[in-house]
């Protein structure tokens, strides 16, 4: 089976600041593409620059050398919260984390962390609780933005940051609340960030949420492989599908496309340190 085709470009640059180029889908037949063509087809259709995330040691060390070889790409290096009960030693896991943390100037994100309680039951949760008290210690000693992984979980996710103090830049990725949830999130400073899920029919509240963030605040992430955005729902994900999510945020928001994606472009740059 084919990949989905190229949509239509974008008529302004926006980054996709959440993806897993690493990662290989085994649930579908479509063969995927090389790290090197989704940057290529990305960029081809307006997404030129992406943020690699690892989600365990030996991913976060791909995500360290990947964003290391490419100008495009910066990294970031986490143990993923449902990972975090399964580690035979996650403090060792957590040190080498933070060594991976400073290995390299490309390095600008600590995540994704946080708390997910849809596929972690309570035994492993405060193996999950301590793990991201640590990654917010590392991102706010290394000045690095603080990504987080949300799942089941906002009053905790909210407990715990309230408990050890948000770093001076967050995201939380693929933003997953209503707006309720939106609002306590960006009175702590956040940016939120929105995937494919958007697109989908049953995702209003989603919709409302995004409909009240503040332009300076939004951000568009594939979260790639996965949760590939209507038209293609099922289908592998990549970073050239962005176009088919901005569109539809667009829409929700009112906003024009092309002001919405300087702003998107313009936030991921605040959000993440600088420009690359």
């Amino acid at each position: 089976m084919t990949l989905p085709p190229l949509p239509e470009p974008l008529p302004a640059p926006v980054v996709d600041n959440h993806c897993h180029l690493d990662i290989v889908r085994h649930d579908v037949d479509e063969t995927p593409l090389s790290p090197t063509e989704a940057l290529a087809q990305a960029a081809s259709v307006g997404v030129t620059r992406i943020v690699q995330i690892g989600c365990d040691v030996e991913r976060s060390r791909w995500a360290v050398e990947f964003s290391a070889e490419q100008p495009t790409v910066i990294g970031g290096v986490a143990i993923h919260p449902n990972d975090a009960p399964l580690s035979e030693n996650l403090d060792a896991d957590l040190d080498e984390i933070e060594a991976l943390a400073g290995a390299h100037d490309k390095v600008r994100v600590v995540g994704e962390t946080g708390l997910d309680f849809f596929r972690t039951d309570e035994d492993g949760r405060a193996a999950q609780v301590h793990s991201f008290r640590r990654h917010i210690d590392i991102a706010k000693r290394l000045g690095k933005t603080l990504q987080i992984h949300d799942r089941d979980a906002h009053a905790d996710v909210l407990a715990v940051l309230d408990s050890e103090g948000v770093p001076d830049r967050w995201v939380m990725h693929c933003f997953s609340g209503d707006a309720e949830f939106a609002k306590a999130c960006l009175d702590r400073g956040a940016y939120l960030s929105f995937a494919g899920t958007v697109t989908f029919k049953n995702a209003e509240s989603l919709r409302q949420a995004l409909a009240i963030v503040p332009r300076d605040r939004v951000l568009v992430e594939t979260d790639a492989p996965f949760l590939t955005p209507m038209p293609h729902r099922g289908a592998i994900n990549a970073s050239y599908l962005v176009p088919h999510t901005m569109r539809a945020m667009a829409e929700v928001r009112g906003d024009d496309l092309e002001t919405l994606c300087v702003a998107v472009n313009s936030n991921t740059e605040v959000a993440f340190g600088g420009a690359w």
